[in-house]
C-alpha cells in the first residue's frame, strides 16, 4: 500500500511563484527526490508519494508552507492504494493509489482536502472529521502558518525552543498554537495514523 497526494496552488496567480515554489519544493524535497517521489507539473500541480501513515501530516505540512504566503492555498487529495507500475516519473507510475488520488481531487469541490481508500467506512469519517477542521485549518493566517508548520518540522521541541527558533515568547507560541487549533489538529493527526495502521 502507498499514498499518492495530488495538490494544486489556489490563486497562484495572485502571489509570486518566487515564493511559494521554493517553499514547496523544500518540504516536498523532505519525502524524498523529484521526479521520482514528487513533481510539480503545469506550473503550479503536484504529485507526491508517501507511506499512507504520513500522508495525513503531509498534506497539513504543504498547506502550512502556501498558507504562509498571502492570497493563496492549497487543494490536497490524498489516495491510497496499490502502485502497480514504478516509472522514473512519479506522474507517469500507476495503480490504485493513482487512480484514487485522481478521482478524489477531481471531487474536491467545496473542500480542499479528501481522502479515498479501498476503505470506505474510515474514507466517510476521516473526511467528515477533514471537513470541520478545515473550518479552522482554512482560516489559519500567515502567522499561524508558519507556527503551525514550525511545529510540526520539530515534534520533539517544547514551546519555549519553539519561541527561540521564531524569536518570540513563549506565551505568543502558546496563544498562536490555541488559535491554530493545533491541539485538535495533533488529536486528528493521531487518529488518522492509528486508523491507518490497523486498516494497511
Amino acid at each position: 500500500m502507498t499514498s499518492i497526494i495530488t495538490g494544486d496552488i489556489i490563486n497562484s496567480q495572485k502571489s509570486s511563484p518566487k515564493l511559494w515554489l521554493e517553499a514547496l519544493k523544500t518540504i516536498l524535497n523532505n519525502y524524498g527526490n523529484s521526479p521520482l517521489t514528487w513533481e510539480i507539473y503545469r506550473g503550479d500541480s503536484f504529485q507526491l508519494e508517501v507511506a499512507p501513515k504520513q500522508a495525513l501530516e503531509a498534506c497539513l505540512l504543504i498547506k502550512a508552507t502556501i498558507k504562509q504566503f498571502e492570497n493563496i492555498d492549497v487543494r490536497l487529495a490524498i489516495g491510497i492504494g496499490e502502485k502497480t507500475y514504478q516509472s522514473i516519473k512519479i506522474t507517469e507510475s500507476n495503480g490504485s493509489a493513482f487512480v484514487n488520488s485522481g478521482e478524489c481531487f477531481e471531487n474536491l469541490k467545496k473542500t480542499t482536502l479528501a481522502v479515498k481508500s479501498p476503505f470506505n467506512e474510515f474514507d466517510n469519517s476521516i473526511n467528515i472529521m477533514l471537513e470541520l477542521a478545515q473550518l479552522v485549518l482554512n482560516n489559519w493566517t500567515s502567522t499561524s502558518s508558519l507556527l503551525v508548520k514550525t511545529t510540526l518540522e520539530n515534534p520533539d521541541l517544547n514551546q519555549s525552543q519553539l519561541a527561540e527558533i521564531l524569536e518570540r515568547t513563549q506565551g505568543n507560541i502558546s496563544q498562536g498554537l490555541k488559535r491554530a487549533g493545533f491541539d485538535e489538529v495533533s488529536k486528528l493527526l493521531h487518529y488518522y495514523k492509528t486508523q491507518i495502521q490497523n486498516l494497511c
